[in-house]
């Protein structure tokens, strides 16, 4: 072993040869907002084709802590009989999982490719969480985090900590930060009002993948739902229709919202719509105080995409009644007529 191989290269090394991918060869992927990184083996095979799967290396202690509700939450969509992937070796107290390669067709990149995003992309979405809201148990998993108003609340504060000061040029004036916390713990119960399911939390095209060879849902791959949980059965449906990184068109939006709901007539749609806008305020102003974060830690400007978009979903969300807190505090406390042009030149 050469004197000058990092340690963590070492871990993944002995690793790597204990699962039998030892002789494999490895291909960065990236990475995502935080420090877990991603590579794809492929064992040498006749022509190149050997088989292949997917390295996840969670680097840190709060990323490794994420590995055990993957492996959890992958067994739970699974019994649901939705595609997420088989964990094929893992080392959860070193942060390492070995996972099956869902291939490179990622609904992200279909999108931009120019496919249809009707069919199938967005109505299969649709109806993966409509087989995991009706199959999957909340009982059947007790030890998940629990999205409550309490860690909504937490979640959403990021907005007054990284994201307000920035366009207003200056500290929040004191006891803003507790207005707003208190009027997002007066709001969020409302989205809170219809039986939990599994949340997966980031269920948006850039973790979605066309696997050929399934059929129906199973077409569908799952990713990236380390971060899931019980919590309000809107959240997802209004990650995958209300994403940061694309324009969603409003038709297509209302008709998977109608497809959705048709599958639960027992559910109130005004309550299930209300819940909706709530759960998309809390998201799209999540994404705007960590974008902001993210900016002000490191050079990442090209994260000044999200903002205008995001900034947009933000305000339209909360428009409706049931948000009416949420805007007076913003109509107090940010700068009038603020616009997408204003916010990138705030960074």
């Amino acid at each position: 072993m050469r004197r000058d191989t990092p340690p963590r290269e070492t871990v993944i090394r002995r690793f790597l040869d204990q699962a039998g991918w030892g002789a494999a060869r490895r291909q960065p992927m990236g990475a995502d907002w935080s420090a877990r990184r991603y590579e794809r083996l492929t064992l040498p095979g006749a022509g190149g084709g050997g088989a292949t799967a997917i390295l996840m290396d969670c680097r840190d202690e709060v990323a490794a802590s994420q590995v055990p509700p993957f492996v959890q939450i992958a067994g739970l969509l699974r019994d649901c009989a939705l595609s997420a992937p088989v964990i094929l070796a893992g080392d959860e107290p070193q942060g390492l999982l070995l996972i099956e390669d869902f291939g490179g067709d990622d609904y992200a990149r279909l999108l931009d490719g120019g496919e249809d995003p009707w069919q199938p992309l967005y109505e299969v979405a649709t109806d993966v969480l409509v087989t995991l809201h009706q199959r999957f148990v909340p009982a059947s998993a007790p030890d998940l985090s629990r999205y409550d108003v309490g860690l909504f609340r937490d979640q959403v504060m990021l907005f007054a900590d990284a994201f307000a000061p920035v366009v207003r040029g200056r500290a929040l004036p004191a006891g803003a930060w507790d207005e707003l916390a208190e009027a997002w713990e007066g709001v969020l119960p409302a989205a809170l009002s219809l039986p939990p399911t599994l949340l997966l939390r980031d269920y948006h095209p850039g973790n979605l993948m066309r696997l050929t060879g399934r059929a129906g849902v199973a077409a569908c791959g799952l990713l990236d739902f380390q971060d899931g949980g019980i919590g309000p059965r809107a959240y997802d449906l209004v990650s995958l229709l209300e994403d940061a990184r694309r324009d969603v068109p409003e038709e297509l939006r209302q008709a998977m919202t109608l497809r959705y709901l048709a599958a639960f007539p027992d559910v109130d749609q005004g309550t299930f719509r209300a819940s909706a806008a709530i759960l998309g305020a809390v998201r799209h102003a999540r994404i705007l105080g960590r974008v902001a974060q993210l900016i002000q830690a490191t050079t990442g400007a090209p994260q000044l995409s999200f903002l205008p978009r995001v900034w947009g979903q933000f305000t339209g969300a909360i428009r409706h009644p049931a948000l009416s807190p949420i805007a007076h505090w913003v109509e107090r406390h940010l700068p009038a007529n603020l616009d997408a042009d204003t916010i990138v030149r705030s960074f």
